[in-house]
């Protein structure tokens, strides 16, 4: 992976992957401190997106590798909606 050391270089490489397909898990509204907290500690801010409300109670994480998506949903497994 290329090092991305600028905030505008990180924000260009998530959209080029958002844009090509990304992997995404749903999470209750009520972790998102947990959840973000879990994301900082375990991945790259590159590697990852979030985005409040994307419906009632509920909060996306967008990632880019599946691997880190399905880490992600593990560890919340009890709080992760699977609709």
């Amino acid at each position: 992976m290329t090092r991305l050391t600028n905030p505008l270089e990180i924000s260009e490489y998530k959209q080029r992957w958002m844009r090509e397909g990304s992997h995404s898990v749903q999470i209750h509204s009520d972790l998102r401190h947990n959840a973000l907290s879990y994301c900082k500690v375990q991945m790259f801010r590159q590697q990852w997106v979030h985005r409040k409300y994307t419906d009632v109670y509920e909060d996306t994480f967008f990632f880019e590798q599946l691997l880190d998506a399905k880490a992600f949903a593990h560890h919340f497994k009890e709080w992760v909606n699977n609709d």
